[in-house]
């Protein structure tokens, strides 16, 4: 168990990582500064249920490129709470384990709206909000409808804090092709992070390890 001062803010950003890139990196300074976060833990996902089937790069690439694309921000950890434990991968459980591991923190689940909106087809969502606060970034065409957020998660709206972040139009997809086809990566993920890519040839076919269908 890791200690936590009382009080202690923390913000939790998941997602494959699959690379990390500066869209993530935005996301969570912005939150960090808006909302006096002591700490931004970046959670790759062991084996998320929602992308079941796709291809993915194996988790301890992923989690080294997340220690690459960190290490320069003391305000920035990658947590391998999702990397080692058995699946299936739910966000919910992923948070009471980060509540077990710092149980006076008090969290914010970082996300973008779109995730919002789609919140109710998550496990547990009602669970989500109470362990942790949501910090959620704006993405043009994506308007959370918070009435049936409200309707079906009673107090959900109290936990949501808006961010400003700037709209960076990054994928992994789109990096991932860029790498295939031989495109530059500069200025879209950080040096040691291309320089991951580039030392373990990751990227450069479409047969990457395809994750078992559940």
């Amino acid at each position: 168990m890791t200690d936590s001062a009382p009080g202690q803010r923390l913000g939790v950003l998941g997602g494959t990582f699959d690379p990390p890139h500066y869209g993530h990196l935005a996301l969570a300074e912005a939150a960090r500064v808006q909302l006096g976060l002591a700490l931004v833990l970046f959670a790759p996902a062991g084996d998320p249920p929602h992308k079941s089937g796709w291809p993915i790069t194996p988790a301890h690439h992923r989690a080294a490129m997340v220690e690459a694309a960190v290490a320069d921000n003391p305000g920035f950890a990658l947590s391998r709470v999702d990397l080692d434990r058995s699946p299936p991968h739910y966000t919910v459980e992923m948070l009471a384990l980060l509540q077990q591991e710092y149980p006076q923190a008090e969290l914010f689940f970082l996300l973008g709206g779109d995730s919002l909106a789609q919140l109710l087809h998550w496990r547990d969502p009602a669970g989500i909000a109470r362990r942790a606060h949501l910090a959620v970034m704006r993405r043009a065409g994506w308007e959370p409808d918070l009435r049936a957020l409200e309707e079906r998660v009673p107090g959900i709206g109290e936990r949501v804090v808006w961010l400003d972040v700037p709209q960076l139009d990054i994928s992994g997809t789109d990096l991932r092709r860029r790498v295939r086809h031989g495109l530059p990566l500069r200025y879209l993920v950080p040096p040691p992070v291309a320089e991951y890519i580039r030392r373990h040839h990751l990227y450069q076919t479409e047969n990457l390890t395809t994750r078992r269908a559940r």
